[in-house]
């Protein structure tokens, strides 16, 4: 079985993400602007809009892909590793996963 061409992160890895990386929001407006609102200096390009607005994105730009629980994030990272994309990088949990609160250490 081949690995995906992307590379999952948890919450607690965005933190090593540098300011290179853009951080794609695919899920719909009312989601991005809703309970779980969205990460800091998250760009919202819905799924169902994404291979027209990655057209003119430069292919070498490390790409965070964010959704509600990881599953649209996941389909957007192999559609754009599909079109030549090669930093590709998926929220696992998503934003589902950002909002729950942690267990504390120790």
């Amino acid at each position: 079985m081949t690995p995906p061409p992307y590379q999952d992160l948890t919450p607690s890895q965005l933190d090593t993400l540098g300011p290179e990386v853009r951080r794609i929001d695919v899920r719909e407006p009312d989601e991005f602007t809703g309970p779980l609102s969205h990460l800091p200096g998250a760009e919202l390009v819905p799924l169902g809009t994404l291979e027209a607005a990655s057209a003119s994105w430069p292919r070498e730009q490390p790409l965070l892909l964010i959704c509600r629980s990881g599953g649209r994030s996941s389909k957007a990272a192999q559609a754009l590793a599909q079109r030549g994309f090669k930093h590709l990088y998926n929220l696992a949990g998503g934003m589902l996963a950002v909002r729950e609160p942690r267990a504390p250490q120790g």
